[in-house]
């Protein structure tokens, strides 16, 4: 007999840094059923001050503080408002999972580690709820990246017995959960996907993100421009695996950018805008059909299933119609097509982490993170 579904809450807030979302999520571990969800863009200050850490300008001690106690604020508040706007009160919700905001990660070199920020002590207190975070430096303590930490939630809601189903989260950066009937769960991150989008966009019009594609849907793919982002070595690593804005930068994006006008000239900003979306869905589809999808012994022939994407990259058409055209033999779609919404899927994973985590159960995949064994992972906060 299943275990009855409780409710948990869950908070994200990504690379992309467009905002933090917030869901209201009932679930027993192996199911979960969305009750409510939010967004709430970050105040522009605050963002702006997360953009110069994770790109690296140097702050004091006083200045990382008062991000995390900022940041802590911010997602109380945002979770006092999905209690109000969704009638539940506070002692109806086991616990909140909090992903909290990464300013750096480092998952190879000497010292290993990713820093993500906002008081958990603080989103208690505020709310009266437990409140779960720092769930990535255990799996990192026993070896692992850190990340993605997803696909444990997506085998749970979305594995299918009779075929293969590919997620594609595409938030700042990519990755990908191989949900294989035959195999064990394979995840990793396979490069950019809006994050450098969202850089240029905003450099070139003052726009937060390509609304509608409609700047990259007026530019030309550079093909010369296209195979120096390609030629990046990191994308050739093999899994386990991951990444962020440290590498995949505006800088990194500027070096390539100064190569090529060297040789070639300058190209038009609409240009770059269509190179990026082609680029970040090259990384996609040559993941999936290299390291995630080997052909059988037996045929010889690529298998094919469902590529399910999630994030905000989803609701860009011209990268969903590139993914389509790069996958033809591939049913290309959205999670929503698999009864789990693509907007609020990262908040309901931390939901559902938060859940383990209070259930003494790991919430990490090793085959998908390197590390050692699995784990509980998080850092439990209580209100009083």
């Amino acid at each position: 007999m299943a275990s009855p579904l409780e409710l948990y809450i869950g908070i994200m807030s990504g690379t992309s840094l467009d905002g933090i979302d917030a869901v209201l999520m009932a679930t027993n571990g192996q199911q979960a059923q969305l009750t409510a969800s939010i967004t709430r863009p970050f105040a522009t200050a605050l963002r702006q001050r997360l953009l110069d850490v994770a790109n690296g300008t140097p702050v004091s001690a006083q200045h990382w503080g008062e991000l995390d106690a900022q940041l802590g604020q911010a997602y109380a508040d945002i979770v006092l408002q999905l209690l109000q706007e969704s009638g539940t009160p506070a002692n109806q919700v086991r616990a909140i999972g909090c992903h909290g905001q990464t300013v750096w990660h480092q998952p190879s070199g000497d010292l290993p580690f990713s820093l993500q920020l906002g008081d958990g002590n603080r989103v208690a207190a505020l709310t009266g709820i437990i409140a779960i975070n720092d769930f990535r430096r255990k799996d990192m303590a026993l070896g692992g990246q850190g990340a993605p930490l997803v696909p444990a939630f997506h085998q749970q809601v979305l594995a299918d017995a009779k075929q293969l189903r590919i997620v594609v989260n595409i938030g700042g950066i990519a990755n990908i959960t191989v949900l294989d009937p035959q195999h064990p769960v394979l995840g990793f991150d396979v490069g950019p996907g809006n994050m450098l989008l969202d850089a240029w966009c905003q450099q070139q019009w003052g726009q937060p993100f390509d609304k509608d594609a409609a700047f990259g849907l007026q530019g030309q793919v550079n093909t010369d421009l296209l195979a120096r982002l390609l030629d990046e070595p990191w994308l050739a690593l093999p899994a386990p695996k991951s990444t962020g804005r440290e590498l995949f930068s505006p800088h990194w994006l500027a070096a390539h950018l100064q190569e090529h006008q060297a040789q070639f000239g300058v190209i038009n900003a609409l240009d770059v805008q269509a190179t990026l979306t082609e680029f970040s869905a090259r990384a996609i589809v040559d993941q999936v059909t290299g390291y995630a999808t080997k052909p059988t012994a037996a045929t010889q022939a690529m298998p094919t299933g469902q590529l399910l994407v999630c994030g905000g990259g989803g609701h860009n058409p011209l990268l969903m119609q590139r993914l389509s055209a790069l996958l033809p033999n591939w049913q290309v779609t959205t999670t929503n097509s698999a009864g789990v919404d693509m907007d609020a899927m990262e908040a309901m994973a931390f939901a559902w982490l938060a859940h383990q985590t209070l259930n003494g159960l790991p919430g990490n995949l090793p085959a998908v993170t390197g590390a050692s064994q699995a784990a509980i992972l998080g850092a439990i906060h209580l209100p009083g």
